[in-house]
């Protein structure tokens, strides 16, 4: 336990030198934490060019924002802004698509695999940011949105969740169950009838 805290407090002391403008700190905090977030980033999309830029967006926002760190434990705050930088990054690709969609019958023959479909996770990261599900979660109360996107959206545990936002970890399990009674409440008011109707 005090290595654990030992390596909270070095990687803040990394961050506090990185904000000061030290590429040495932001590259030892890369080796520190590169692997596990590319780990990670690479469970949640298949397509390693986008993990690699989402794992460099992230560096480079660290790089830029290392004084807005709070003092909470960095390997939270690093994945928070990973997965965000993962969700920018799809949608990107999904407006990419909007733009540039072509029926499979008209693609040429040996274009290449086609692209995978979307994973259940992904289409839940993607809801979660804009659609009703992104309505719905602007309907319950901050702090269990808190919870929800931290848990949820970031994919963080319990124990992350609860260092990331200062709160005890029964509290975030108690939060996670309010918030999605809250976000399936809110979720039903604004589903359509089951006939369809305008989209």
């Amino acid at each position: 336990m005090g290595g654990h805290r030992e390596k909270d407090e070095g990687d803040g002391a990394l961050l506090r030198a990185v904000a000061a403008g030290d590429p040495a700190a932001l590259a030892t905090l890369y080796d520190r934490h590169a692997g596990w977030l590319h780990a990670r980033l690479t469970r949640r999309c298949a397509d390693p060019e986008v993990v690699r830029e989402v794992l460099q967006d992230t560096f480079v926002a660290v790089w830029r924002s290392a004084g807005a760190h709070r003092g909470e434990e960095a390997g939270g705050w690093l994945w928070t802004i990973a997965a965000r930088r993962l969700v920018d990054a799809r949608r990107a690709q999904q407006r990419a698509g909007r733009l540039e969609t072509t029926p499979i019958d008209a693609a040429p023959a040996g274009a290449g695999p086609a692209p995978s479909a979307p994973s259940a996770e992904e289409r839940v990261l993607t809801g979660l940011e804009y659609g009703d599900v992104g309505t719905a979660l602007t309907r319950i109360s901050p702090e269990l949105r808190d919870v929800l996107r931290a848990t949820v959206v970031d994919g963080l545990t319990t124990r992350e969740t609860a260092r990331l936002l200062g709160i005890p970890e029964g509290t975030v399990k108690s939060r996670s169950t309010r918030a999605r009674a809250e976000l399936r409440a809110a979720l039903a008011q604004l589903a359509p009838s089951p006939m369809g109707g305008p989209a």
